[in-house]
């Protein structure tokens, strides 16, 4: 149980940290000085951001925070547990409760670990789903962002 936590917090970090990583790259085509790209990144960032409606900060924060909240999922008590006890009542009634509560033990766990599996894809595809939002709010305010500069004589990558 606590394996599936671990994996889908490392999903969930992988996720949020692929939104932030790709930010758009100014070099100057003309020249311009270290000063002169400096503002003119901090101007075009201003107009991308006003035209746009889109804090890259904002939205890198967002993902973070999506991040760490799926990764919070705790792990519930174990199935096995009850599984053995609802097995030792049936077994008992049979007549053999070890055995009864042996394979509900068994049963339990599996039925734990079939939970924990769906809740990790359900996980995995809200985030996906989230992140590819947050992507294109990013993709939105780069290619505004990628405009300025490239009006301004820079190449953006």
């Amino acid at each position: 149980m606590h394996r599936a936590v671990i994996v889908a917090s490392m999903v969930a970090l992988v996720c949020g940290a692929s939104i932030v990583a790709a930010e758009p790259v100014a070099y100057p085509m003309k020249g311009q000085s270290f000063d002169k790209q400096n503002r003119d990144e901090y101007e075009c960032h201003g107009l991308a951001q006003k035209e746009t409606g889109v804090d890259p900060v904002a939205v890198a924060e967002q993902a973070t925070a999506a991040s760490k909240s799926a990764s919070s999922g705790k792990p519930g008590p174990g199935s096995a547990l009850g599984g053995a006890g609802m097995g030792a009542m049936r077994g008992a009634a049979e007549g053999d409760a070890g055995a009864g509560a042996l394979h509900g033990a068994g049963m339990g766990r599996l039925i734990a670990v079939i939970r924990s599996r769906r809740q990790m894809e359900q996980q995995k595809q809200a985030g996906a789903a989230e992140n590819a939002d947050l992507r294109g709010q990013l993709d939105k305010y780069d290619r505004a962002y990628a405009a300025c500069m490239t009006g301004r004589g820079y190449e953006v990558k």
